[in-house]
């Protein structure tokens, strides 16, 4: 089984920590690591970047924009940039605790 990645996350000066799970806590990494260059579909592949964005937006209060960009190629069309707004500090998860045990 597959254990769910647990992100957490601040909003900066001085909010409070919370809980990001699975995919959601992945595209805040994301966007927290992308900074003003922001995150497309198409640099960071996974299969719903909308979705995950509503529900941080709705859920975390965070403030995410969507750019529209347009692509051509083979397939033209058009694509969103999401750029986060919020500063927000992803909290390093803590190192497991020492089991005690002495390596033979």
């Amino acid at each position: 089984m597959t254990k769910r990645i647990i992100t957490t996350a601040r909003v900066l000066p001085d909010g409070q920590p919370f809980k990001v799970v699975g995919r959601f806590g992945w595209m805040l990494k994301a966007l927290v690591d992308a900074g003003e260059r922001g995150v497309t579909p198409i640099d960071h592949p996974a299969p719903r970047h909308s979705a995950y964005v509503h529900r941080l937006r709705k859920d975390y209060g965070i403030l995410i924009e969507t750019i529209d960009e347009k692509h051509g190629g083979p397939y033209p069309g058009s694509h969103a940039r999401y750029v986060l707004r919020t500063e927000v500090e992803i909290i390093p998860a803590e190192a497991p605790a020492a089991s005690g045990r002495v390596a033979a």
